[in-house]
């Protein structure tokens, strides 16, 4: 063969070839349906929300790769989505629908998982899954194999098997509370899911595609837990509670999921409205993203014109400690590691932009200036680990 038909043999052959899954994207959630004003929520049309796939192959310069106009929503805790380990597919649930009522939009709960293919280029929406009611918070297991989602208004939660690229729900767990959010240990064999209404996380048993609950090791944790991680090591899980329901008792809980019966081990409050929250993947730092209102009175929820991040290290018995700080904009919501655990990424709602902090020393410190999105981000997440 000739050097050139070798060469457009080759380049045949690129251009045959899908591209790759990437692990150093992270799902950014845009709900363009509710605006916050002076004087709180407003509702409007559906129709202008989307979820951006964005590369931080060079974590100080994130780089939108995909938008896919997808209905996505602030109204559950910015956890609804989530990469599969191999990043290959990501994972969104929609948990509610905007419905016209005269000149008003009401809200209703939605019942949707959109599957994303992460190796299409750009990426696709690959399939539309029916789950349970009002879909909140995700989480996908270590091995890529499931996924579980905690539905509010279901009061359940709905399991999902991930095989070749195929996500398909096979079970219905009752939980008889909201459940708002999820997380899977890193063995694959437990889940600990926030019962927020009720003040309590509980505790699911996994045996394959089996997941069963016990009531009775229920934990009582702190005021409306509304996110929930756990360290890849598997020695903690922590809830983070945003006081909400006419009560102001924001805190970090910090539980031991090992052993017959999870317990509490020690409890913390890094500030006020910890509604986003995430652990890095290397099991040293913590971080929260503080809207700096309060829960106690609807009058003054989500109305500070800036919020705070609150970096933290994870110590000797899951001991939090808030070692730096950084000024945020307006409601921040989502926020994200890079995979080597040196940045972290924080969307703030209300102002429309990306913040990208490197760790340094402990402390948080702003990279560039802040970035402009499409839409205002409700929710973040990278790839299961």
């Amino acid at each position: 063969m000739t050097t050139r038909a070798t060469l457009l043999a080759t380049c045949a052959l690129l251009a045959a070839t899908p591209a790759l899954a990437s692990t150093s994207d992270i799902l950014i959630g845009m709900d363009e349906k509710i605006v916050y004003g002076p004087n709180g929520p407003v509702n409007g049309p559906p129709g202008k929300d989307a979820v951006l796939v964005v590369s931080i192959a060079n974590p100080a310069a994130p780089k939108i790769r995909g938008s896919i106009p997808l209905m996505n929503s602030l109204l559950g805790p910015p956890t609804n989505l989530q990469i599969t380990p191999d990043g290959k597919l990501g994972l969104v649930a929609n948990s509610v629908v905007m419905n016209q009522d005269g000149a008003a939009w009401k809200v209703a709960p939605d019942n949707k998982l959109f599957v994303i293919d992460l190796v299409a280029n750009p990426p696709v929406l690959k399939d539309t899954v029916t789950v349970g009611s009002q879909p909140s918070g995700l989480a996908i297991n270590k091995a890529g194999t499931l996924a579980l989602i905690a539905n509010r208004a279901g009061k359940s939660v709905s399991v999902l098997t991930i095989d070749n690229g195929s996500v398909k729900p096979v079970a219905e767990v009752p939980m008889g509370e909201q459940a708002a959010a999820i997380t899977i240990t890193p063995d694959g064999k437990r889940a600990f899911v926030c019962l927020n209404t009720v003040n309590k996380v509980a505790v699911l048993a996994i045996d394959g595609n089996t997941v069963t609950y016990d009531k009775s090791l229920d934990i009582p944790v702190a005021v409306n837990p509304y996110n929930i991680d756990v360290t890849p090591d598997g020695k903690y899980v922590i809830a983070s509670n945003t006081g909400a329901g006419g009560i102001n008792g924001d805190a970090e809980v910090i539980i031991d999921p090992t052993g017959p019966h999870p317990h509490i081990v020690t409890i913390m409050s890094p500030g006020n409205g910890p509604e986003g929250f995430a652990i890095s993947p290397n099991g040293k730092w913590a971080a929260a993203p503080l809207l700096l209102g309060t829960g106690g009175t609807d009058k003054d929820w989500f109305k500070t014109k800036n919020g705070e991040l609150a970096l933290m290290s994870i110590g000797p018995g899951g001991t939090l400690t808030v070692t730096g700080r950084a000024k945020l904009g307006a409601l921040p919501e989502g926020v994200a590691f890079s995979a080597d655990s040196q940045y972290l990424y924080v969307g703030n709602y209300s102002d429309r932009d990306l913040q990208v902090f490197r760790i340094v020393n402990g402390k948080p410190v702003q990279v560039g200036a802040n970035i402009k999105l499409p839409g205002q981000p409700a929710s973040m997440r990278g790839p299961a680990r």
